[in-house]
């Protein structure tokens, strides 16, 4: 249980981190492919 909601919490996180990101145009789109990877990969 536990860890759902925390694995819940860094994926809203990370999308809300992804989302800025990708409006101020901080990470190039390479780095957004990695990105993407890596949230794919903690489920």
């Amino acid at each position: 249980m536990n860890r759902i909601i925390t694995s819940a919490i860094t994926f809203g996180a990370g999308m809300a981190a992804y989302n800025l990101a990708q409006r101020k145009n901080l990470l190039s789109s390479r780095q957004m492919k990695k990105v993407q990877k890596r949230i794919k990969k903690m489920f």
